[in-house]
C-alpha cells in the first residue's frame, strides 16, 4: 500500500506549482494568439532599430561572437510572431518586414567576413526591405 501512496502524495505536493504555472502558460499562449498583425511592422522596426546599431558596432570591432546572440534574438522574435518555422498568413501583407528581420544577421556576417557564400545583392535588398518596412510602420 505504501507504494501507491507515494505517487499520489507527490501529485498533491506538485499540484500547487502546476496551478501557479498554468495561468502563466495560458497568458503567454493567448498573448501570441491575440497579437494584432497590423502592429508587426512597428514591432519589426523597433527590433531592427535596436539591433542594427549593435550589429554595426560588432562589425567595427570584428566581433563574430555577437552574431550568435543576434541569431538567437532573431529566432525568438520570429517565433513570437510565428513566421520562422511556419508561415503566418496574417503577416503576408508585410513580406518586407519578415525578410528584413530574417536577413539582418546574415547581412551582418557577410559585412564582417565577405565570402563567396554571401549572396550578391543581399545587402542592398536588405536595406530596401528595412526602408519599406519603416515606411509601412510609419503609416500605422
Amino acid at each position: 500500500m505504501q507504494h501507491h501512496r507515494t505517487p499520489i502524495r507527490f501529485m498533491f505536493r506538485s499540484l500547487p506549482r502546476t496551478l501557479v504555472a498554468l495561468p502563466l502558460v495560458l497568458a503567454a499562449s493567448l498573448a501570441v494568439a491575440q497579437q494584432d498583425p497590423s502592429v508587426f511592422p512597428l514591432d519589426s522596426v523597433g527590433y531592427l532599430n535596436e539591433e542594427l546599431p549593435r550589429m554595426e558596432a560588432a562589425i567595427a570591432a570584428k566581433d563574430r561572437s555577437f552574431f550568435h546572440g543576434a541569431m538567437v534574438r532573431t529566432v525568438e522574435f520570429s517565433e513570437r510572431w510565428g513566421f520562422k518555422v511556419k508561415a503566418n498568413p496574417d503577416l503576408a501583407a508585410y513580406p518586407m518586414c519578415t525578410a528584413a528581420v530574417m536577413d539582418y544577421a546574415v547581412v551582418g556576417m557577410c559585412k564582417l567576413t565577405p565570402s563567396e557564400e554571401c549572396e550578391p545583392g543581399l545587402a542592398s535588398r536588405f536595406d530596401a526591405n528595412v526602408q519599406r518596412c519603416r515606411e509601412v510602420a510609419a503609416r500605422k
